[in-house]
């Protein structure tokens, strides 16, 4: 499956596109676009954007119960959900930093940073709605200050903007690689190594298409840096340095050099020791103040599942 997502300041809804490859045809396409949009859809609400015209095959409406073809080229549309009505939750955030531009968030593992049609609580969003007066509200009604992501099982730091200057200072400075993010991560394997670079982009997994994979295909550009902290026989502490951004990029990334997360639900799969959630820690979080341009740095310990963890694999 071939994918291409782009979502503009000024667009009032999500673009997505897909061209369909063999693997697919014969599906339903209602079924193919909830499987493979990555937010919580469902299939009836998929049903609801074609009868409604959001989606388009080679330029044209078709039913809900169109059978794809080889190469089809979909068009999704997503439109701004009418009605969604987002409630400040009282969720014990821990603030690291916090003034009248940004705010800095050591996440607590298993909290949603954003919510998704039909997920509208108990997320990241509505915790720093019952926190802050203010967040930018570039990234859309669902999305109010949300700058970038950690996947829901990823501990550790993220930072949102309160007002749109202030958005669009730290969005520009993600883009152009200047923020400087480490991550802590466990993984299976010796690796020999003392430090390395991955540099291998990353596109869909056109097996599974929830899924990202190391790939030519429709990829895009990804480079991970990681050094040895620690060596457990079976297991290797790691800290990684992210130079771009992708989905699942640190994951994808070590499942690839054959050195997966402990615990990743799905690149990890049957792997040994366990943990709820992969074992992967956002630990340091440095950026350029937006409206000062004073440099700001962060870290955050690794929390106690993880250090229970490493202490269990010491002792073996």
């Amino acid at each position: 499956m071939n994918t291409n997502q782009t979502s503009p300041e000024s667009a009032s809804s999500d673009a997505v596109e897909w061209t369909v490859e063999q693997l697919y045809a014969g599906e339903r396409i209602d079924k193919f676009i909830t499987e493979a949009l990555e937010e919580d859809v469902s299939r009836t609400q998929v049903q609801q954007w074609v009868k409604d015209g959001h989606i388009h095959v080679n330029g044209k409406a078709i039913k809900p119960n169109y059978k794809l073809s080889e190469h089809d080229v979909i068009a999704l549309q997503i439109p701004e959900p009418q009605g969604v009505e987002l409630l400040a939750e009282n969720i014990p955030l821990n603030v690291v930093y916090e003034d009248s531009d940004v705010i800095v968030i050591n996440k607590q593992r298993g909290l949603v940073v954003h919510p998704a049609p039909g997920h509208s609580s108990g997320t990241l969003v509505n915790a720093l709605m019952y926190h802050c007066k203010d967040l930018s509200g570039i990234n859309g009604e669902l999305r109010p200050g949300i700058v970038h992501r950690i996947d829901k099982d990823t501990s550790g730091l993220i930072m949102s903007a309160k007002n749109d200057k202030a958005h669009a200072s730290l969005a520009e400075q993600l883009k152009d690689h200047s923020v400087n993010r480490k991550y802590i991560a466990l993984v299976h394997g010796h690796i020999q190594h003392d430090q390395g670079t991955i540099d291998a982009p990353i596109g869909r997994d056109s097996h599974d298409r929830k899924m990202y994979a190391v790939t030519e295909k429709n990829s895009k550009h990804a480079v991970t840096h990681f050094v040895v902290m620690e060596r457990f026989g079976d297991f290797t502490l790691v800290e990684l340095k992210l130079e771009t951004g992708r989905t699942h990029q640190i994951r994808v990334h070590m499942k690839f050099i054959g050195h997966p997360l402990v615990g990743d639900p799905m690149y990890g799969k049957s792997k040994g020791m366990l943990m709820n959630g992969q074992a992967l820690h956002a630990a340091v979080l440095g950026f350029k103040h937006p409206r000062s341009g004073d440099w700001l740095q962060f870290e955050a310990p690794i929390p106690d599942d993880m250090n229970e963890l490493l202490n269990t694999i010491r002792i073996r």
